[in-house]
């Protein structure tokens, strides 16, 4: 019988290592798309067919039937309709992580909260400390996110010797990163309440909440639910990507052959290789002149500048120190300081994340222009800073 248990619990660590490892190439691969969409985007925005660029996001797009006709930009259907889907796939991931992986027992899961709290709050701090009574203080969430497909693709390509502790720790924490940027939009990024929309959203997802206690119902019930409380929630002023999160936290899960891990397997692809990319093509148009450059010396480039760059490091540095101090947790085996350091660098990386917020704190082109600008400058100094930190390691061990 022990034997037996053994031998299910070794086939079991396996898959899930296997699992990991998929997911940790494809991070290799979304980022690539992602690098190669941002500088086409940079490129359109400053060539003479930026004209031609613009006039494409803007062109309005009709989608609904009878009283229920919605008009958009293609912009806005690219962050709040496409968007949603890659938060409907965050939130699955959310879920499963917290069931079944990483951040299923207590213990794994307080070094990389703790981590991700930090790494939230430090940025944060230092934006308001910059933009203080400043109108750009509408953007103090900006430096408190983590892009993790670029994160993972950097410490793939940079650490491959690093411990196997150091890329879970980074992966837990974007994912927690991920949930509080996720409910910073729902408070804090919404517009005026309708509160009967709002109401009718919530229903939608009781009744499948409900229905899926007694009943296992198929793959196409919650989508038609998603896209009704998504409808309610962008009628209500709710941000319609929170119900694609709310969407993947009550898809079912039941092991490896349940509905949650299909969609996942089914919709993580698409989010990576399709969603992320035209969404980092469609915002990261920035333009670029001598005037944009010396806005990055104005408060709200250096809040997020300093965000990313000095308080994302230095919050995940500070709460791993702290539960260190107190022996709340035990650090994993070969890890260092320097590898800490490192994954605090790249979570510094915020791009997909910090643009999205962006968008919602900044309806000012100009501003929204200089908030892009300091968010890829940001990105691109943590990105090599992390690489060079991975790159010569020499901390002694914890």
């Amino acid at each position: 019988m022990r034997k037996k248990t053994s031998r299910i619990f070794k086939v079991r660590v396996k898959k899930i290592s296997r699992a990991f490892m998929e997911f940790f190439r494809q991070g290799i691969f979304s980022s690539i798309l992602l690098l190669v969409s941002a500088a086409g985007a940079m490129f359109l925005a400053n060539s003479s067919y930026a004209g031609f660029y613009e006039s494409i996001l803007h062109v309005r797009l009709v989608a609904g039937f009878g009283d229920y006709l919605l008009s958009m930009s293609l912009l806005h259907w690219i962050n709040d309709g496409l968007m949603a889907v890659f938060f409907f796939v965050v939130g699955m991931e959310i879920k499963r992580e917290f069931l079944f992986g990483e951040l299923k027992s207590l213990a794994a899961t307080i070094l990389p909260v703790a981590a991700a709290l930090g790494g939230m709050a430090v940025p944060a701090l230092l934006y308001l400390l910059f933009n203080f009574s400043e109108p750009t203080i509408a953007g103090w969430a900006i430096p408190m996110s983590t892009d993790i497909a670029f994160a993972m693709g950097l410490l793939a390509l940079a650490a491959g010797n690093a411990p196997r502790a150091i890329a879970v720790f980074l992966t837990a924490l974007a994912i927690v990163d991920d949930l509080g940027a996720i409910l910073v939009v729902a408070i804090f990024y919404s517009g005026a309440m309708q509160w009967l929309w709002l109401l009718a959203g919530l229903l939608v997802f009781a009744l499948l909440i409900i229905v899926s206690r007694y009943r296992q119902l198929p793959a196409p019930f919650y989508i038609i639910g998603g896209l009704i409380a998504w409808y309610g929630f962008l009628q209500a002023g709710i941000h319609p990507t929170v119900a694609g999160v709310l969407l993947g936290l009550i898809i079912p899960a039941r092991g490896e052959d349940g509905l949650l891990e299909k969609l996942e397997h089914m919709l993580a692809p698409w989010s990576a290789y399709l969603i992320m990319p035209v969404f980092a093509l469609a915002n990261a148009g920035i333009s670029i002149d001598l005037a944009g450059l010396q806005e990055l010396f104005s408060p709200l480039a250096m809040g997020i500048i300093f965000g990313l760059c000095v308080g994302k490091p230095l919050g995940i540095l500070l709460a791993v120190y702290l539960l260190r101090q107190f022996k709340f947790v035990k650090i994993p085996k070969r890890v260092k300081w320097g590898h800490f350091a490192g994954a605090g660098a790249l979570a510094g990386i915020g791009f997909t994340m910090s643009l999205f917020i962006a968008t919602l704190a900044f309806p000012d082109p100009q501003v929204l222009n200089t908030a892009k600008l300091s968010i890829v400058v940001a990105s691109l100094l943590s990105g090599l800073v992390g690489i060079m930190l991975f790159a010569s390691i020499k901390s002694k061990p914890m």
